[in-house]
């Protein structure tokens, strides 16, 4: 009897390695580097709410670009909702198949996308001095505090195992 409880032992050590490092634990906003041999992985935990938003000043016009967006149970991203003040370079003046286009009389333009699903999308950070910021569950982070200026990073949804928890840069403190 006792010459199965080595390898028992070194079977249940192999299986809780295993489990470390191939296992998903924990869904999160996931930040991946592009462009580089070893990307760096900056991640915010998900808990039950289900939209989230990022807030950037655009580069011309210095006002605020609202993107909301919803979390499938796929893990893809609808697309909802773009809101602005200026249309112009990124910022369109009319809507297009499957969107619509609304505007307030303060002047604040609100496209909304019917059924616009994506996977991943990728984000620069400019090297300027414009806000970036990731709103969820009502409190917003600065993107810029995390995520290095001149990088570019794939923004997705996944589920992370206990290593990639452990090595990458966590947003939640």
């Amino acid at each position: 009897m006792k010459r199965w409880k080595i390898p028992l032992g070194s079977f249940l050590v192999l299986l809780l390695i295993s489990f470390f490092f191939v296992i998903p634990v924990k869904q999160a906003f996931t930040f991946s580097e592009t462009r580089t041999e070893t990307p760096e992985l900056v991640y915010l935990a998900i808990s039950d709410e289900t939209e989230f938003q990022i807030r950037y000043v655009h580069s011309i016009f210095l006002t605020n670009v609202f993107e909301t967006y919803r979390i499938q149970k796929n893990q893809s991203l609808k697309f909802l909702t773009m809101r602005y003040e200026d249309v112009g370079i990124g910022l369109p003046a009319y809507a297009e198949e499957g969107e619509t286009l609304t505007v307030t009389n303060e002047g604040i333009y609100t496209l909304t996308y019917e059924d616009k699903i994506i996977d991943s999308f990728i984000l620069y950070i400019g090297d300027v001095d414009a806000q970036l910021a990731f709103a969820y569950k009502g409190k917003e982070t600065d993107l810029k505090a995390y995520l290095k200026r001149g990088y570019s990073y794939e923004f997705r949804v996944k589920r992370l195992t206990l290593y990639e928890l452990m090595k990458g840069v966590n947003m939640n403190g």
